[in-house]
């Protein structure tokens, strides 16, 4: 049967989005023209055009895309392994992932998005929301932690959280130039600080 008209939209979008984050990634939001994320997305300009307005319009829907995926991405491990040491893990996991599909393009679009941010106020003001959305996701995640391992928080939730959040993007833009100085184990003892826990706590007995 057919695609409806709403469907075949939002096939157009989505490779709209795919393409744009892969090439502003890669070369940089101003090197990448309109014309070339939609050659990349086998679309027209005026697709592109219609669906976002503008390239700055495309670069916003993709800062409100990445605070679902990064929302969506974190839960399973804020929710999941037993021991909080695995837990702990499958966040920095979750952060510098390198599978097949996305590899580590999203630090690179991370880094992308943020410059231009602090540059455009329409698009920090987006920034601003999605970090706060991020924040406040991973805060209710610690304190579900807190009760759920039995320890108290150094600092306000939201504090930690913000404090977090720093340590994961500080720490992945390290991993991407030398992976070698930033292993599991300086992580999760990070962690392990900034929960006010020791590093006993977080670590596997034989680290």
């Amino acid at each position: 049967m057919g695609r409806t008209q709403e469907e075949r939209r939002a096939e157009t979008r989505a490779l709209l989005l795919d393409a744009a984050a892969d090439l502003f990634a890669h070369k940089g939001f101003h090197a990448t023209s309109a014309e070339a994320v939609a050659a990349a997305a086998n679309r027209t300009t005026g697709a592109l055009y219609n669906h976002f307005g503008n390239k700055e319009g495309l670069l916003l829907a993709l800062v409100e895309n990445w605070v679902e995926q990064t929302i969506s991405d974190l839960t399973p491990a804020i929710e999941g392994a037993a021991e909080l040491r695995d837990r702990l893990d499958a966040v920095w996991a979750g952060i510098v992932r390198r599978d097949s599909e996305t590899g580590d393009a999203w630090l690179l679009l991370e880094f992308e998005l943020w410059l231009h941010a602090v540059r455009d106020p329409e698009l920090g003001a987006v920034g601003a929301e999605r970090f706060r959305l991020l924040r406040e996701s991973l805060a209710g995640g610690l304190a579900v932690w807190a009760e759920e391992f039995d320890f108290d928080l150094p600092a306000p939730v939201e504090d930690v959280s913000a404090q977090i959040i720093g340590l994961l993007l500080g720490a992945a833009f390290q991993y991407r130039l030398d992976p070698t100085s930033v292993t599991n184990n300086v992580v999760r003892d990070g962690f392990g600080r900034l929960l006010g826990l020791s590093t006993v706590a977080v670590s596997p007995a034989s680290t």
